[in-house]
């Protein structure tokens, strides 16, 4: 198919960008807000604790290192409502560009900040505030990468192409986990825990650059084009979504509540688990970690084909459903402490990721109008963090320490529950119209 021609508000006619262009512009945020967010999430289950809250016990340093973690979580809606409202009133390209620069300045100097033994209580105060950065950015980041990429999709692809950003996690969580398993390999735990662990935050300037180098060349979507041609942007695109369209967005917010905690069960809680109670190095871990990962990636070009051919809803139950009854698999395979077993869980659950995260790059912006989808999407994908993200490694601490490993899984399955029940509520969006 041919690419569309795209008129701006001054009438000119501008080719659309190649449709490798826009892949890559939208999937190169998600991939770093992922590494962005991965290495944290490592670095809270190895070192934060330790490092940042020496002055109380072990257990009380995994459970604030995790508290940190979930600080960004609470930020998101907030940076999802004002860049957002830019979004929506100004354009998708310059919004999304703010929005990384802010998530890749704090997530540098993250690994600048001084520990307590330097600065004492000063220190998990700046880590606080960067973290908190760091999630106002991103809040801003997947809502604009999926509409870029949906909003350019030729019809009965957008399920394909909003497969781009979804891609973000696997190929970001990959980078993140091979820079901590090669550190693990070539520094003494000493070193690792000087120094080493913010080698990878510094390292999130180069991956910065690359985006916005190209996302400053991709022109602005098809969709906003014909909103600000119109003159049809909202003065406050926030009170019309909450007067018109609260239910698509907190059935979104819910439906999206199993991806995170399938994620985050499977790689910051697991990795935690493994490494304190099972007793693995970190880089033996990481190393099981980094191949079933693979199994995510391969399980979202899928899920995203099969939403286009089945639709959204068809896909998203299907994977309610087996995420749900892989709650019921954490205890005997997480527990049994194998290499295979652990091996199994981890691929299971991640692949199950992949199924129920790929079709929301194309459902979460069809349930909104073009003049508050950024705000809408963005918003709905933040709180399904908060709820299904945020807090999860901290829950499944407290449960594991009060329950066993079974309590865990009841709550994966109380999570896919609750998702399944949000994805019925929705109507099928894979035919609505983008303009």
């Amino acid at each position: 198919m041919s690419a569309p021609t795209i008129i701006d508000s001054t009438a000119r006619s501008i080719t659309a960008p190649h449709p490798a262009r826009i892949a890559f512009a939208s999937f190169i945020g998600t991939a770093i807000e992922f590494y962005d967010f991965y290495i944290y999430a490592t670095a809270a289950a190895l070192v934060i604790g330790p490092l940042y809250f020496p002055q109380v016990s072990a257990s009380a340093q995994a459970l604030s290192a995790f508290a940190t973690f979930g600080i960004a979580f609470f930020a998101r809606p907030v940076g999802s409502f004002v860049f957002g409202h830019f979004g929506d009133r100004r354009g998708r390209k310059t919004t999304l560009v703010a929005s990384l620069i802010l998530m890749g300045v704090c997530t540098t100097l993250i690994g600048l900040v001084p520990d307590y033994g330097s600065i004492g209580a000063a220190a998990p105060v700046l880590l606080c505030l960067l973290r908190f950065g760091q999630g106002f950015g991103l809040g801003g980041e997947w809502g604009g990468a999926a509409l870029l990429a949906v909003e350019h999709a030729p019809a009965g692809r957008r399920g394909w192409y909003g497969m781009f950003p979804q891609l973000g996690p696997s190929v970001g969580f990959l980078v993140a986990n091979g820079l901590f398993f090669g550190l693990a390999l070539t520094l003494t735990d000493a070193q690792f825990r000087s120094w080493g662990w913010r080698v990878p935050f510094l390292l999130s300037a180069v991956l910065v650059a690359v985006g916005l180098y190209v996302r400053l060349k991709i022109a602005e979507t098809p969709a906003f084009r014909t909103l600000s041609a119109r003159g049809a942007q909202l003065r406050l695109p926030l009170l019309e979504l909450l007067a018109k369209h609260w239910r698509p967005m907190l059935l979104g917010a819910l439906a999206m509540m199993v991806c995170y905690t399938l994620f985050y069960i499977a790689t910051v809680y697991a990795l935690s688990y493994g490494v304190a109670t099972l007793h693995y190095s970190r880089e033996r871990f990481l190393a099981l970690l980094c191949g079933a990962v693979l199994f995510m990636l391969g399980a979202t070009p899928l899920s995203a084909w099969a939403s286009d051919r089945f639709g959204r809803r068809p896909v998203l139950i299907c994977g309610s459903i087996t995420a749900l009854l892989s709650g019921f698999t954490l205890a005997p395979l997480l527990g049994a402490g194998t290499d295979l077993s652990v091996a199994t869980f981890l691929a299971l659950e991640l692949f199950l990721m992949g199924i129920n995260f790929a079709p929301m790059g194309a459902l979460l912006p069809e349930l909104f109008p073009a003049a508050v989808r950024y705000t809408g999407a963005g918003l709905a994908y933040s709180l399904g963090g908060i709820l299904g993200a945020s807090i999860t490694p901290y829950v499944a601490q407290l449960l594991a320490a009060r329950g066993g490993l079974t309590w865990v899984g009841a709550y994966v399955s109380s999570i896919a529950l609750i998702s399944l029940i949000s994805v019925l509520c929705l109507r099928e969006t894979s035919e609505r119209s983008l303009g």
